[in-house]
């Protein structure tokens, strides 16, 4: 997993309970994976098109920080899915726990919108980190 983003829990992104307001989390979550995907891609056109179930483990506050972590799961002719982790870091002991995990699917667009292929050189890049499915290797490995 890499780290893809750090966020200081302020008063200000606290709920209800005094602890980290879920949809804040949340906002962290897709603004770090979006620029994770757009690294990965090599576009700066990728969208949010799906997150997997949330469920937030443990609750966040003021004297944590948000380390938020994602790795590549797989690649689809236009799509990346993302495994993504939010874990709060003690700054007094230094200890993590995750917070919440989910896989976001990212899609790679045109300036239209339009869904658009991801290059093979970038699948291929990642070919020996994630398995792909058999049709989709035949066709990188052709290129």
């Amino acid at each position: 997993m890499n780290l893809i983003g750090v966020h200081p829990v302020k008063h200000s992104d606290l709920g209800f309970n005094n602890t980290l307001f879920g949809g804040k989390l949340l906002y962290w979550i897709d603004g770090d994976a979006v620029a994770f995907a757009m690294e990965v891609c090599d576009t700066p056109r990728m969208v949010t098109v799906t997150m997997d179930k949330c469920v937030w483990e443990k609750p966040a506050g003021p004297s944590h920080v948000i380390k938020i972590y994602a790795g590549v799961v797989k690649f689809g002719t236009s799509s990346v899915t993302l495994n993504v982790e939010a874990r709060r870091h003690n700054v007094y002991n230094g200890k993590q726990q995750r917070i919440l995990a989910t896989d976001i699917k990212f899609v790679s667009v045109d300036e239209d919108g339009n869904a658009i292929p991801i290059s093979d050189r970038v699948k291929k890049k990642y070919s020996k980190v994630i398995p792909l499915d058999n049709d989709l290797k035949e066709d990188i490995m052709k290129n």
